[in-house]
């Protein structure tokens, strides 16, 4: 772009683009994608963040402008904590307002949670004249609340799913879908490949890999029921299948013990690094249904049976999972059913008719938008020259 000052047009050359995103890395793969993105068409980046996240040593983020700010979330608390985090995301603000007065953005583009509030609501607070643009990314298939909060003050919206519950009315809205990390987006377009099944009942004849995830640390609730789901499993199937699995440092042991007991293959660790990989080489993954994962899930094209938190503050990791289980793409378990025998029942199904899985694969990969960090940053850009700047 070119131009600027009273036209209402930002140039490259002017204050950085910053990106408020904070907490797990749920937050913080998109926003890192979108950074990416606008350093290499030219735009200066600076992070804003949480004490949580705290401040980044790797990644696009190491070499530029980071501030770390006071906030704390106040959904689901109560009233004297609530409080005091309302406080704290107060003094959040009135910090990124003076960071900003001073730095200049030409944007702040905010990933939703807590983290994202005193960042944008501190733009908010600073004069017309010196405002910048203000865009939020939504990544799940509900609105999150605090980005309801901020939505009335955006310039635009960036959706990852094509609907989305809560949106305002009359919000400057546009699926852009959500940015994934580059080695997740370089699977886009590989196809799945079943297992072999050529026996005449359907019954796979070579090995079944299945791959469990549970978020930043391992859900419990699947190295509870996922062994013995599998224990359950006929013979024939199970003496097939090997299992990689995200669990908690703290269950590592228990969990081997259990497999090793059910003669199942299994590699176990508490965080894998090499999650790319491991999504080409998987048949089925078990999972949540955070916003990330499930993007992660559509552009590597793989079937899934997805477990929503039930502790979410919206409940949008299960409108998250019936996207995906309304076109065919995922089987949705709510955690209160996903017992050992429910499990095994549909394994038992899936993996005697592997059809079923080269079909939820393809469903899922039509659903895919590898190039959602490019989308994201051509919003921004457009918000650049008509947004409170001018």
């Amino acid at each position: 772009m070119e131009g600027g000052g009273m036209s209402g047009v930002v140039t490259k050359s002017a204050g950085p683009v910053v990106i408020a995103a904070g907490g797990t890395g749920g937050h913080f793969f998109p926003a890192e994608a979108l950074a990416d993105a606008l350093v290499a068409r030219g735009y200066r980046v600076a992070l804003m963040t949480d004490a949580r996240a705290g401040k980044r040593t790797s990644g696009v983020f190491a070499t530029a402008d980071q501030f770390v700010l006071p906030g704390a979330g106040v959904a689901g608390r109560g009233p004297v904590r609530a409080l005091k985090g309302g406080l704290a995301l107060l003094s959040g603000a009135r910090q990124a307002r003076a960071i900003m007065a001073k730095i200049r953005p030409s944007a702040v583009v905010g990933f939703g949670g807590y983290p994202s509030v005193p960042p944008l609501l501190g733009a908010r607070l600073l004069s017309r004249a010196g405002r910048p643009a203000i865009v939020l990314h939504e990544g799940n298939a509900v609105l999150g609340k605090a980005n309801a909060f901020l939505a009335r003050f955006a310039d635009g919206i960036a959706t990852s799913f094509a609907k989305v519950a809560g949106l305002p009315s009359g919000a400057r809205v546009r699926l852009t879908g959500m940015p994934v990390r580059p080695a997740i987006a370089a699977l886009a377009g590989e196809g799945y490949v079943a297992p072999k099944a050529d026996g005449k009942d359907g019954t796979p004849t070579d090995g079944i890999r299945l791959l469990v995830w549970g978020g930043s640390l391992g859900a419990r609730v699947f190295s509870d029921v996922v062994p013995e789901a599998l224990s359950l499993l006929p013979l024939t199937i199970r003496e097939r299948v090997s299992v990689t699995q995200q669990v908690r440092a703290e269950d590592l042991e228990r969990v081997r013990t259990a497999y090793a007991t059910y003669g199942i293959a299994a590699r176990l660790e508490p965080f894998f690094s090499n999650v790319a990989s491991l999504m080409r080489e998987a048949h089925l993954v078990i999972g949540r249904a955070g916003g990330s994962s499930v993007a992660e899930l559509e552009v590597a094209g793989r079937p899934s049976v997805l477990v929503p938190f039930p502790m979410a503050a919206s409940d949008e990791q299960t409108a998250n999972a019936r996207a995906l289980e309304g076109v065919g793409a995922a089987w949705l378990i709510r955690q209160e059913a996903f017992t050992a025998d429910a499990l095994s029942a549909l394994l038992a199904m899936l993996f005697t008719d592997v059809g079923t899985l080269a079909a939820a694969a393809g469903a899922g990969a039509a659903l895919a938008r590898p190039d959602a960090a490019e989308r994201l940053a051509d919003l921004v850009e457009a918000s650049l020259s008509r947004g409170s700047l001018h």
